[in-house]
């Protein structure tokens, strides 16, 4: 295992080295990520980037692959073809087959000595290990190297050890970033801000000042070409493990004592241990399993999962997720955590949901639609943070109804806001650590998350049929009246 990395590797010049660079998630991605990064000199001086790929492309061959797939998703308003063309300057391409180690001479000889390397790996996880051991065979990784692991890793707890015990023998732990991009996204780390940097929030963040939390990441799309892939995934291992689980810890960790990422990761970790784990009965009774059937979004006809490309016609996975989860801690004691994510839902939504607890007496009648007051925190399509708020309803009586008080963080934030990709990849070549995921948190997300697995095995639980373009099947509107609740946008 090699050491930690030196702080002298800030002031290197960088390579960084996409394994899977002509991929869907590089070309959509990474590649105008980068750019943007590039376009607003967040690149240190001197940075190159190699793509590794299968196929036997020269340079110009990758250049005009760029043009075609990554190019159209650079944001229209932030294309300059001058600085587009410093950008491509900066590129290069090197055929690897990862299984062959004679292949990496051709790395070697192409990436510089005395360089900061950042490896990328966008490619299945079952070749991290691989691609590794290679590169440290062919001398490539030293004590400032560092290495990005894409998700999924891992299928199950099991697994995820074993990719991080191969990888921890070439990398340590300091050196790896193991990404999820929704900690890269603005409102996300401006959670952070808005818990522990205002101190209205602080006294009312935890039971029984809160009645329940919601976290919702609800897609419009289907699984399109991903279908042979998500088939062996579903669902719970694709969003609730890492993105839906993320964003948990955040809204319920404790204040660290600093912004330093172990800091901030210690406390993220002690909440995923205290995450109470699911018996059989709590499955059955606390989970809502669905797959979308044919019907319309956005006023298109869509098929349903069952009929898509590269799906069995018998295929039990979900597509759709909704649970209640609890925390056993001071802080959250009886506080649901309702979590809830789909594909070919009515519209595409990625919110928290914060309901505080009512008023134990009130003299004022509230009126049909008041709700009480709920902290709503959007993550996209727009960002924002709205308080709701109970205010007179106009006239003669004294009812309430709820008003907001809206913080539009793009009207509020008039400077550029980088995308997730951008943020995370700087985060990288500057050694931030915060916003990635640590080993133990992992390991800890799977260990809470399989006995679900399990347990839908158990139980024969087969995923409840929804009609594209709704909200998913009516148990996750059942699980939410159980409590005398709702989901956000059935009040």
């Amino acid at each position: 295992m090699t050491t930690q990395p030196t702080s002298a590797a800030q002031d290197l010049p960088v390579d960084m080295i996409i394994f899977g660079g002509g991929g869907d998630l590089s070309a959509r991605k990474l590649l105008p990520a980068l750019y943007m990064a590039h376009l607003h000199c967040n690149l240190p001086p001197s940075t190159r980037i190699i793509t590794v790929g299968r196929k036997d492309w020269s340079r110009e061959q990758f250049l005009a692959f760029m043009e075609e797939q990554s190019r159209p998703f650079v944001d229209a308003k932030a294309f300059d073809a001058q600085a587009w063309d410093r950008y491509l300057s900066l590129f290069d391409y090197v055929r690897i087959d990862v299984n062959s180690a004679s292949d990496y001479q051709r790395l070697v000889e192409a990436s510089r000595p005395g360089v900061l390397r950042v490896f990328y790996l966008s490619t299945s996880p079952e070749l991290f290990t691989t691609i590794c051991d290679n590169l440290s065979s062919a001398g490539l990784v030293d004590a400032d190297s560092r290495v990005v692991l894409e998700k999924p890793l891992g299928h199950d707890l099991a697994s995820a050890r074993a990719i991080n015990e191969d990888v921890g023998r070439f990398f340590s732990e300091p050196q790896i970033y193991r990404i999820d991009h929704y900690l890269g996204k603005e409102t996300v780390q401006n959670l952070m801000v808005l818990r522990f940097g205002n101190a209205i929030f602080g006294p009312l963040w935890q039971a029984p000042y809160i009645k329940s939390v919601q976290i919702t990441v609800a897609e419009t799309v289907g699984v399109g070409s991903r279908a042979g892939f998500y088939d062996h995934t579903g669902a719970l291992r694709d969003m609730v493990q890492n993105h839906l689980l993320q964003l948990l810890c955040i809204v319920a960790m404790e204040p660290p004592v600093s912004l330093d990422p172990d800091a901030v990761r210690d406390e993220k970790l002690k909440v995923l241990r205290s995450l109470r784990p699911m018996t059989v009965a709590d499955i059955a009774r606390d989970t809502v399993r669905g797959q979308y059937s044919a019907g319309a979004v956005g006023g298109e006809p869509v098929k349903g999962y069952l009929q898509e490309d590269n799906v069995p016609e018998s295929s039990r996975t979900e597509t759709f997720v909704a649970l209640r989860a609890h925390i056993n801690n001071w802080r959250w004691a009886n506080v649901p955590f309702f979590l809830r994510t789909g594909k070919r839902l009515q519209k595409r939504q990625s919110e928290i949901v914060i309901d505080f607890a009512d008023l134990p007496f009130s003299i004022i009648p509230s009126g049909p639609r008041a709700y009480g007051n709920r902290l709503i925190i959007q993550l996209q399509p727009e960002e924002s943070i709205q308080l709701q708020m109970l205010a007179k309803e106009p006239g003669s009586g004294m009812r309430m109804l709820p008003v907001n008080l809206n913080l539009d963080l793009q009207q509020a934030m008039t400077g550029r806001r980088a995308e997730a990709y951008e943020r995370l990849l700087i985060d990288v070549i500057r050694g931030r650590l915060t916003h990635f995921m640590r080993r133990d948190e992992l390991e800890a997300a799977w260990a809470w998350v399989e006995p679900i697995i399990d347990g839908w095995k158990e139980l024969g639980d087969a995923p409840r049929s929804y009609t594209a373009g709704t909200y998913g099947p009516a148990a996750s509107s059942a699980l939410m009246a159980r409590e005398n609740m709702n989901w956000a946008e059935e009040n």
